[in-house]
C-alpha cells in the first residue's frame, strides 16, 4: 500500500530540488533525494504545464508564434530558476576548458560563466525556442502538448544517470542523489514514457522517449570519460541536452 504522506514528502523534495516553486512545509523525517527520484517526471508535468499555459495564452492573445514560444521558454525557466541551464553552462565550461579531471571539476564549481557556457546556453535556448515556434505556427495544440511531454520525459531520464553513474565528487548533489536503486529510476522512466505516449501518441511519444534515452546515454558516457561520473551540473546538462534532442525529433516528425 502506498504511504501517501511519504509520497507527498518525496514529491515536495523533488519540487524543492528541481524548481523554485513553493512546495509547502516539509514534515520530518525528510526523505533522501535518492528516494524522491520517482517524482521527477511529475514535477516535469507541473513545469511543462506552466510553459504550455504561457504558450497557449500568448497565442490566444494574438501574439506571433515566435513570441509565444519565447514566452513559453521564459516562464519555464522562471519556474525552475534556470537550474538546468546553469548546469549546462558549468558543464560546457568545465569540459571545454579543463585539461585534467580535477581542473574540469574546479571550473564546473566556479560560479562565473565562460565562452563555452555562454555558447551552450545560446544554442540550447535558441533551438528550443525555434522548435516550439515552428511547431506552434503549424499545430498549436501539438506544441502545447509537446511542451508538457518533453518536460516530463527529460526529467524522467535524470534518475537513471544518478543510479547508473558514480558520483564524481565526494559531496554535492550528485553524491547525495546516488544512493538509490533502480526501482525509483524505473518508476520515473515509466511515468515519463506514459505521459509522452498519452500526450503525443505512440509514434511521436515513443520517438521523444528514445531521443531522451540516447541523449542521456551519450552524455553519461561523456561524463564518465571526462570526470569519472556525474555531478549536479551533469544532471542539469542532461535535462537540457535531452530536451533539445526531443524538440528536434518532434520538429522532424510533426512539421511537414
Amino acid at each position: 500500500m502506498i504511504n501517501r504522506q511519504r509520497a507527498k514528502a518525496e514529491f515536495q523534495v523533488a519540487m524543492l530540488l528541481l524548481t523554485r516553486l513553493p512546495a509547502g512545509r516539509l514534515a520530518t523525517p525528510i526523505p533522501e533525494v535518492s528516494t524522491a527520484v520517482w517524482a521527477f517526471p511529475v514535477v516535469g508535468l507541473l513545469v511543462g504545464t506552466i510553459g504550455a499555459t504561457g504558450l497557449a495564452l500568448a497565442l490566444w492573445f494574438g501574439l506571433a508564434p515566435t513570441t509565444a514560444a519565447g514566452i513559453a521558454v521564459m516562464v519555464s525557466i522562471l519556474a525552475t530558476g534556470g537550474l538546468h541551464e546553469d548546469g549546462l553552462a558549468d558543464l560546457a565550461d568545465g569540459f571545454g576548458g579543463g585539461q585534467t579531471r580535477a581542473r574540469k571539476l574546479e571550473i564546473m564549481r566556479d560560479s562565473r560563466i565562460g565562452s563555452y557556457g555562454t555558447l551552450a546556453l545560446i544554442l540550447s535556448v535558441g533551438l528550443r525556442w525555434q522548435s516550439i515556434a515552428v511547431l506552434a505556427a503549424i499545430n498549436p495544440w501539438a506544441a502545447v502538448y509537446g511542451i508538457i511531454a518533453v518536460a516530463m520525459t527529460t526529467r524522467a531520464g535524470l534518475p537513471a544517470m544518478m543510479v547508473g553513474l558514480p558520483p564524481a565528487r565526494a559531496a554535492g548533489l550528485g553524491h547525495a542523489a546516488s544512493g538509490g536503486g533502480w526501482t525509483g529510476a524505473a518508476i520515473a522512466v515509466a511515468i515519463g514514457c506514459v505521459g509522452s505516449f498519452v500526450l503525443l501518441g505512440p509514434l511521436a511519444g515513443g520517438a521523444v522517449a528514445l531521443a531522451v534515452g540516447f541523449a542521456v546515454l551519450a552524455l553519461g558516457m561523456l561524463a564518465l570519460r571526462q570526470i569519472g561520473g556525474q555531478t549536479g551540473d551533469v544532471l542539469g546538462a542532461g535535462q537540457q541536452i535531452s530536451e533539445v534532442a526531443a524538440w528536434l525529433v518532434l520538429q522532424t516528425l510533426l512539421v511537414p
